[in-house]
């Protein structure tokens, strides 16, 4: 499983984003990208570590995510960013990850260029989600992820424009957006 991993990052070469799904975009010139990181954490029985987000947060309210956010300024690098996150929302405890290597990062057209970091994790571990964040951890099977045939393209309106974006449904867990687009890039080069 490791070494399918390690491989797999290996071929991914560029950052992404969804803009080549969406054209028309036209981002302003003076954009700032913010730092974020997020953690990609793969079990050692090939699940992959999700989490849906809480309905009441203001930004991406119940939607299914990595652990992950913003680097602060106590971050030593976006590596420590991703454990800090993962640490804080789902109670992963830094000392049991092995970090494999981070990807190119993915921009989104909310400005931020997020880090995703992919590690391996013992598959006993337990989880707490922190409620002010998260309203659960659970797992889907890395095997689903990886299939390019249970990625779809759908779209909706955004801020006045219709705006397309990969999904990678899993039972009552609708995967989409900027999580969907980094797995469908690791899934791209997947053997």
């Amino acid at each position: 499983m490791k070494t399918t991993l390690c491989r797999a990052i290996e071929r991914v070469r560029q950052a992404s984003s969804d803009f080549d799904l969406n054209p028309g975009v036209v981002l302003p010139e003076s954009r700032v990208l913010k730092e974020a990181a997020v953690l990609i954490a793969v079990t050692e029985d090939a699940r992959l570590i999700l989490t849906k987000r809480a309905a009441h947060l203001k930004h991406h309210p119940g939607q299914i995510a990595f652990p992950g956010g913003r680097r602060d300024d106590t971050d030593r690098d976006l590596t420590h960013t991703a454990l800090r996150e993962a640490e804080e929302e789902i109670g992963l405890d830094p000392s049991r990850v092995d970090i494999l290597s981070p990807l190119p990062s993915h921009e989104t057209v909310t400005s931020y260029a997020v880090t995703p970091i992919v590690a391996m994790v013992p598959a006993d571990l337990g989880f707490v989600s922190e409620p002010g964040e998260v309203a659960e951890v659970f797992t889907v099977p890395l095997s689903h992820v990886m299939n390019p045939a249970n990625f779809a393209i759908e779209g909706r309106r955004w801020r006045g424009q219709k705006r397309f974006y990969y999904t990678v449904p899993f039972g009552p867990y609708y995967i989409w957006g900027a999580t969907a687009r980094m797995l469908h890039g690791l899934a791209e080069v997947w053997e």
